[in-house]
């Protein structure tokens, strides 16, 4: 990769966590409903990549 794409990828990850001064999620905060999410998340994409592989 170039230097101006990894600079790039560095400030859109960063991005969230200049977004606001208030308060941020951090997992023990986020302990009972955050891994549902993601698990969640992660069965949904793997749905519909499963479904879009299939249409073709």
């Amino acid at each position: 990769m170039t230097k101006p794409a990894l600079t790039l990828i560095a400030l859109f990850a960063a991005a969230p966590a200049f977004a606001h001064g208030g308060a941020h999620i951090h997992p023990h905060e986020a302990a009972g409903w955050l891994p549902l999410v993601l698990m969640l998340a992660a069965a949904g994409g793997g749905a519909a990549y499963a479904y879009a592989r299939g249409r073709k």
